[in-house]
Parts: structure tokens; C-alpha cells; sequence
């Protein structure tokens, strides 16, 4: 049997998280996650918040309740790659949580996007393992909330591309025949989760929602690092209160 042929859809789980995983009174129905410590360290600087519950994943991942024009909101700062990402989402959903608004950097397969361009995936090509586990095999999974998150930009008058993604468990393995094979496909980025938490959501029922913004660029002679790991505070100002916004608007 191949790998990726590896979806028992009507199995028992062994480790079920709505079993495992305390359910919490009055646990927000809208949660934020965020890719890194700085983004995490704004909202929880500027915003009231309190630590409602934690996640155990090699480190302590902290769960925050916190508040944004008066509407609480969930917040995390989430581990990088498909893998451990959707692990976390299974136990932020089984704790209560509805929906899911993820955001993070992507890399440009196409240059002519501007670094910091908001994008909204619409389609993941599955270049990783954890899907497969959540959704029959196939090349790509549908982001199914794109349209609307589309709308809500549109409504705030945010600019936007909406593009396919390739979603990779290798960042070291991005490959100018890959790169340009994935081209070819219709995608414009790379990420390392989306097709990830799309198929968990997917197969929970849950929403999960996920806009990325343009960092570094790979569609040069050589690697353009742009603002990957150095965005200037008004920027990650910014695309904070894009998410922070959006979230208010999902339910």
C-alpha cells in the first residue's frame, strides 16, 4: 500500500482528542493562531488577554483569551510545519473553538508579487504527510473558506491575490524543478501548513480559515530573503489588525 493511500476515513482513532483534551467552559468560538514569537508578542502587548489554558507539545504552548472591539477571541502562537500545526488545531477545536483564523508567511514562486501582498490560498497542492491522514489522496485540497475570507478583505478594502499554494513539509527541499513544476500547477506561493489544517478542518467540520503574506522570494537567479524574519514593526502592525479584524467579522 502506498503512503499516501494512508486515509482510514471510518477508523477508530486510537487517540481520540475529543476524549483526551478537556473541553472548556466559554472557550472562544473564533480563535487566532500566529506563526511567531513577534506577531505573539504584539497582540499579547497591546491587547487585553489572559491565559485561559496551554497546549503540551515538547514545549508549552499557551492558549489566551483575548479582546478585540470588545469580542473575545482566542489566541496562540502555533508551531511551523503541517504536521505539528494540525496537531495543535485538533486540540484547540476539541477545547471548543468553531473556527480558525491562521496567518503566516509564504515564499513567492512568482516575483512580480510585492513582499507583504496579502494572499489568499484557494487551492494546496499536498507536497506533505498530514493530509493524507484527513482526506482521500489527491494533488491538491480545496480551501473552502476562501470566498469568504475574499469578502471580508474586500469589505475592509484590503488588497488581495487569490492563488493555488504548494504546501511543503521541506523547506531546505524547495527545488527549481519542484519550484517551477508547482508553477505549472497554478501556484504562485509556497507554505508548510496549509493543506495541513485544511484537511483537518475539513474532516472535523470545523472553519478554518488561513491568509499568508509575501515574504521571501524564490522565482530569482538566487534566494531573495525580502523581509523574512525582518518585517518592519509598522507592517507587522498592520497585518495584525488585518487578522484581528477579519476574526470579528467571521461568524
Amino acid at each position: 500500500m502506498s503512503l499516501i493511500d494512508t486515509f482510514d476515513k471510518d477508523g477508530i482513532e486510537i487517540i481520540d482528542p475529543y476524549k483526551v483534551i478537556r473541553r472548556i467552559d466559554d472557550f472562544p468560538e473564533t480563535v487566532i493562531a500566529v506563526f511567531t514569537e513577534e506577531f505573539a508578542d504584539l497582540a499579547l502587548n497591546t491587547l487585553k488577554s489572559e491565559q485561559i489554558s496551554h497546549m503540551d507539545c515538547g514545549i508549552t504552548v499557551p492558549v489566551y483569551k483575548i479582546w478585540h472591539d470588545g469580542k473575545p477571541l482566542g489566541f496562540y502562537n502555533t508551531l511551523l510545519g503541517g504536521a505539528a500545526s494540525a496537531a495543535l488545531l485538533e486540540e484547540i477545536f476539541a477545547k471548543g473553538a468553531k473556527r480558525v483564523l491562521l496567518f503566516g508567511s509564504c515564499g513567492c514562486l512568482d516575483k512580480n508579487i510585492a513582499s507583504g501582498h496579502m494572499i489568499l490560498p484557494t487551492a494546496a497542492y499536498r507536497d506533505e504527510g498530514t493530509s493524507y491522514h484527513y482526506a482521500e489522496a489527491g494533488d491538491f485540497i480545496e480551501v473552502k473558506t476562501a470566498d469568504k475570507l475574499a469578502e471580508i478583505f474586500a469589505e475592509m478594502n484590503i488588497p488581495y491575490i487569490k492563488t493555488k499554494t504548494w504546501t511543503t513539509d521541506s523547506f531546505y527541499r524547495e527545488t527549481k524543478t519542484n519550484m517551477e513544476l508547482r508553477k505549472k500547477d497554478g501556484c504562485a506561493v509556497v507554505d508548510m501548513e496549509c493543506a495541513s489544517v485544511m484537511a483537518v478542518g475539513q474532516f472535523r467540520g470545523k472553519e478554518v480559515y488561513e491568509f499568508l503574506y509575501a515574504a521571501d522570494c524564490l522565482d530569482n537567479s538566487s534566494w531573495d530573503k525580502r523581509i523574512l524574519g525582518e518585517m518592519p514593526d509598522d507592517m507587522r502592525g498592520q497585518i495584525l489588525k488585518i487578522a484581528l479584524e477579519t476574526a470579528v467579522r467571521l461568524d
